[in-house]
Formats: C-alpha cells, structure tokens, sequence
C-alpha cells in the first residue's frame, strides 16, 4: 500500500515575509501530490473492501449450495429402492405371470405341450380363465397324463383355448354378461348372482393384470363339448 511522501522541511521564507514564486510553485505540487496519494489511498481501501465482499458472498454461494445438495441427499436417501424399481418393471405376458405364480403349474405344462406358448406371449390381449393346480387335480386319475401326450396335443389345445376369450375383459365386465364366445369356438356360461361362476367353475381371483391381457383365477377345468 502506498504511503503519503511529506517533505522534510519547506523551503525557507524570504526575509521579507512572504513566498517566492519558487516556493508557491513547489507547495502546490507538494500540495497536488499529496492529493493524489490520498485518492489512490483510498482508491485501494475500496478495492480491499470489495474484494472482501466478493470473497464473503461466494462463500455464502458455496455454503448455500452444499447446503441443497445435503437436502437433495436426504430426501433421496428416504426413497424407498424397491418402490423405485416397482415402478420401472414392465409387466409380464400372461404365460410367464402364471408360471412365476407358482400356484399354475399343470397349465403352464399344458400350454407348452400344446404348443400354445407363443400364442399368449402374443399382442392379445387376451381374457384367461386360469385353473390352478388343484383345478387340475380334480380331474380324473390319469387324465392330465393323457392330455399332455403328443398325439392328444390338438385335444388338448382345444380344452385349453377354451379357457381364453378375446379381448381386457375385467371384472366388472364379466359380471354384466351371461355368456363369452372363447377361442376354442364355444361359448361359456357366465353367471353373477351368487358370486362369479363361468359355467361350474368358480373364479377365485379376479383381475390379475399382465402385459397383454388379465387372468381370473378359477377352481375348475372347463371341458368343451365332445
């Protein structure tokens, strides 16, 4: 920082009194100097003043922003991961959400052995009336072990697309029909009034969505006419 340059001593009075024209001259640029120190003095404090300023708003600046990025953590830390990844996971067709139910195994080995696999892994969408395992098991000994041989596999495919109708048919559609035409060509029997049956059998759960179509669970095998 500059300092104020003073004189030692100014120049000596003339003994008559008074300032020669010299020494005039040489007050005022002492006069004029030091002026100019003075405003660079403070030129230089101001400078000083604003560079704090400058220094103590950008650390405001810093503070404030790890202050949100500190926020945004907390709250993503309190997101739930599995209700994140819930949300992203497509839904699966209707033959792979029979099988990973793990109550349709029967099924799932029929739909495979009457080569109806690719079918509802298809666009659809489809309506699947699902019958579970115990379904199956009420059906007369040996005859799912019959139906699942090669040379029964159009008899087979027959029984199961019978089971599926064409189009989203939901719950609360089915109760407002008596009756659905199904792939297999035949129609089944709808009835609401004490509960939902599609001709004996009763659906047990219904509306279980999938990415082409909905499957209603029921306890019963539907078998087509002969």
């Amino acid at each position: 920082m500059n300092r104020i340059s003073t004189p030692s001593a100014l120049p000596n009075a003339n003994p008559g009194g008074g300032h020669s024209e010299n020494q005039a001259q040489q007050i005022a640029s002492f006069t004029k100097l030091i002026r100019s120190q003075s405003l660079m003095l403070k030129k230089e404090r101001v400078m000083s003043c604003a560079l704090k300023c400058s220094v103590a708003f950008s650390l405001a600046v810093v503070l404030l922003a790890s202050s949100s990025v500190a926020e945004a953590g907390k709250k993503c830390a309190g997101t739930s991961v599995s209700a994140v990844a819930f949300k992203k996971e497509a839904k699966m067709d209707i033959v792979d959400t029979a099988v990973n139910a793990g109550t349709f195994k029967t099924l799932a080995a029929a739909l495979q052995a009457a080569g109806l696999v690719d079918t509802l892994k298809g666009k659809g969408p489809f309506t699947v009336f699902a019958p579970t395992d115990e379904a199956f098991a009420k059906l007369p000994a040996g005859t799912v072990e019959t139906l699942l041989k090669p040379e029964n596999k159009a008899k087979l495919a027959g029984i199961l697309t019978y089971h599926v109708v064409s189009g989203n048919v939901k719950a609360a559609d089915v109760v407002k029909l008596t009756s659905a035409k199904t792939v297999q060509g035949q129609t089944v029997a709808i009835d609401a009034t004490d509960g939902v049956k599609i001709n004996n059998a009763k659906v047990i759960k219904a509306d279980i969505e999938t990415s082409n179509g909905v499957i209603h669970v029921i306890d019963t095998v539907l078998l087509p006419k002969e």
